[in-house]
């Protein structure tokens, strides 16, 4: 198989927890690119988080954010938006605040953080982290529900980070029950999206195959987290890193070394070093425009 683009996810995958790449892993980016396959990303961050992370590895096309529902390579000229209504907005909030848990809204250009004194504070502080660090302005309010009363928006995405994990399909089960308009996608043990029906990564990343015109076989995704396996499955190569959970090493057709064994360097030079670039392939009439 010949791959045409090479889609990855950023926390777990490229970015580590001190949330820098790897020289190693640029170069190998860099490596794919010079042989004529577009590098995407695919990844629940916001866009101006992604982007960031984009332009250090020198990324200048579409990527996909906030889960799928937002495509762009500018903010200002998005390929494609899908956002959860200002009303169910606000009756989603309400509804999470009681549970113990810490919400954020997360809109392209900023986000809203319900304030907490639980445990589940310090949870997604953890799980956010790295997006704090890339210039995603970030506002606290007392309350989310009474802030959006005031200020109604619509969002991409809405995160939890839950105390208590069972809490995550329980609200799954509600969502899915009291609304047609939101899918609710569980991230981890103890922790979900929430974003407009019909949204996901691997929706996302089909729409951007389909404006590159290739085939899901001609893909390759890698990632490392629960959401990222239905991506992995329908490309041509689902490839998890090898610190990935279990149920997402099983979903993956390669399973590479860890992101501290510097998974993606070992994965590119694998899979691409025997492929000559695509525009020689075109020249030699082996693959079609």
């Amino acid at each position: 198989m010949i791959y045409r683009m090479l889609a990855l996810n950023i926390d777990g995958t490229i970015v580590n927890r001190s949330g820098k790449i790897a020289k190693e892993t640029k170069e190998a980016i860099e490596y794919v690119q010079h042989k004529g396959v577009p590098v995407t990303l695919v990844t629940s961050r916001s866009f101006n988080s992604a982007k960031k992370v984009a332009k250090s590895l020198n990324l200048t096309g579409p990527i996909i954010t906030h889960g799928g529902a937002y495509i762009a390579a500018e903010l200002e000229k998005p390929l494609y938006v899908k956002k959860i209504s200002e009303t169910i907005t606000y009756e989603i909030a309400h509804f999470l605040e009681g549970f113990p848990c810490q919400i954020q809204m997360a809109h392209e250009r900023q986000s809203i953080i319900g304030k907490t004194n639980s445990p589940s504070k310090e949870l997604a502080r953890l799980s956010w982290q790295r997006e704090s660090r890339l210039l995603y302005s970030k506002q606290y309010v007392d309350s989310i529900s009474e802030h959006l009363a005031a200020n109604p928006m619509t969002v991409p995405k809405i995160s939890v980070v839950l105390e208590r994990k069972d809490d995550v399909w329980d609200i799954i089960a509600a969502l899915t029950a009291m609304y047609d308009e939101v899918d609710a996608i569980p991230t981890s043990e103890n922790s979900l999206d929430i974003v407009p029906k019909g949204v996901s990564k691997l929706r996302g990343l089909m729409y951007l195959t389909e404006r590159y015109a290739l085939k899901k076989e001609q893909v390759v995704m890698v990632g490392a987290g629960v959401d990222d396996m239905d991506a992995m499955r329908c490309c041509g190569l689902g490839v998890a890193m090898g610190g990935a959970p279990a149920e997402v090493r099983k979903a993956a057709d390669w399973v590479t070394r860890s992101q501290h064994e510097k998974g993606i360097p070992y994965f590119i030079s694998e899979v691409f070093r025997k492929q000559h670039p695509i525009p020689f392939l075109k020249k030699m009439n082996i693959i079609k425009s």
